[in-house]
């Protein structure tokens, strides 16, 4: 992956598609952890993308590649969220905030839907892709610390609800 990463930074085409259809399944994951309606989490990597090829040349570490792009991914995720914000009303703005399903069926993203927005990214990042809470710290650019926490946080609120759901079986 190295020598794409290299080759894409002197503007080798072929080698930036490959590394995009390469981390395609996890920009959808981390996109879907934000949005619901499939017409944003569309907008969001495309803008990544774009942004992604604009900018290689300045990436640092041939080696933080998929960290890079992930963290541009979420930049443009906020952004949207932020917008999208600003011109809904405020029921709708808890209900996108709140999805009940996400588009792949899946238990995982089920159960990344009963936690917490500003959770559900670092529940992905941590779960899903398995970067360490250090990484996720770097991406996110929050302390490590309080990663640690929301981990934990949402873990509990996870334990709580699928407890209540077994008694109620």
């Amino acid at each position: 992956m190295e020598r794409l990463v290299r080759r894409a930074m002197h503007k080798d085409t072929e080698s930036f598609i490959q590394l995009i259809e390469e981390n395609r399944q996890s920009m959808m994951k981390v996109a879907y952890g934000f949005f619901t309606e499939e017409e944003d989490v569309a907008d969001v990597i495309q803008q990544t993308i774009l942004n992604a090829f604009e900018h290689i040349g300045e990436l640092r570490k041939v080696s933080y590649f998929k960290t890079w792009l992930i963290r541009i991914l979420i930049n443009n995720c906020n952004q949207l969220y932020n917008s999208k914000k600003h011109t809904l009303s405020e029921d709708q703005i808890m209900e996108y905030g709140k999805p009940d399903t996400y588009p792949v069926d899946n238990e995982f993203f089920q159960l990344l839907s009963m936690l917490q927005p500003d959770d559900r990214i670092i529940f992905y990042l941590y779960f899903g892709e398995e970067y360490t809470t250090k990484e996720i710290s770097r991406i996110l650019e929050i302390k490590e610390s309080t990663i640690r926490s929301r981990i934990h946080r949402g873990k509990e609120h996870l334990r709580k609800h699928l407890h209540r759901e077994e008694w109620a079986l």
